[in-house]
């Protein structure tokens, strides 16, 4: 029998995760690999990705890159179908243009729609279907949002979303199952990266976000992590079809 820590080992797995280069997706990227996962980082700027790939190298980790658009479905579906197999797929990439209802324009609403929503079901088709075709009993990690649970003004397209993505979780989840692939997100809270850092260098924003959190503070990438790599082991094997918020407390208000 495993030790309690062996189910949370991922030797022998391969896992992409998007939007890997920084913040909350390298933060995955490095502790899966920690755990023993084959890991490939999944960005559009190649200078990055390789930033990326020296640092976790600088700690004694191994991860490869690859440079695509998770937008662009076609080059991302052929980047799946060609890898020898595929275990875990985390859906990072994502993105957010903060705006008044009254001021958001068709294309702030396409490419949120189109970053948040429409990649994330496409590359889970295209997952799924290398995961089927090798018979993987994989995990699909979608990156979520305490947003696609409550509301937040000037953040509409972004909430509408991911309330789709925990829609997605849950639906493709059932039909995944007989499978035997797990299907399920990680909803953070705000968490300070370079995609936000430009919000909190607002003081009304900053004690407005602290004061939302019943633990007094923002989630670290970090944190989103953890969640994420216990979500793709065997430590969750009965989990599929959830949401794991790493919010400290504020959906629970």
């Amino acid at each position: 029998m495993d030790s309690p820590g062996g189910r949370y080992r991922l030797d022998g797995r391969i896992a992409v995760v998007t939007g890997g280069s920084q913040g909350i997706g390298l933060a995955c990227g490095r502790r899966l690999a920690e755990n023993g996962c084959r890991v490939i980082l999944v960005g559009r700027t190649a200078h990055n990705l390789d930033d990326a790939k020296r640092l976790l190298s600088s700690e004694g980790l191994q991860a490869e890159t690859a440079v695509c658009d998770v937008c662009d479905l076609a080059a991302f579906a052929s980047l799946i179908a060609g890898l020898d197999k595929l275990d875990i797929l985390v859906n990072n990439a994502g993105g957010n243009r903060p705006a008044p209802f009254l001021e958001v324009t068709v294309d702030d609403f396409d490419r949120l729609i189109d970053l948040n929503a429409r990649s994330v079901f496409f590359g889970s088709q295209a997952a799924l279907r290398k995961m089927i075709q090798h018979g993987a009993k994989g995990s699909i990690i979608n990156m979520s949002s305490q947003m696609g649970h409550v509301g937040l003004p000037t953040r509409t397209v972004y909430c509408l979303a991911k309330h789709a993505v925990e829609g997605l979780t849950k639906a493709l989840a059932l039909e995944a199952a007989p499978f035997g692939i797990r299907v399920n997100a990680v909803a953070p809270t705000f968490v300070r990266t370079a995609m936000t850092q430009g919000y909190f260098a607002d003081p009304e924003f900053a004690n407005f976000v602290d004061s939302h959190i019943p633990l007094g503070h923002c989630a670290t990438p970090e944190d989103v992590a953890d969640a994420v790599a216990f979500l793709a082991s065997d430590a969750a094997s009965s989990i599929t079809g959830t949401s794991l918020r790493v919010d400290g407390g504020w959906t629970a208000q």
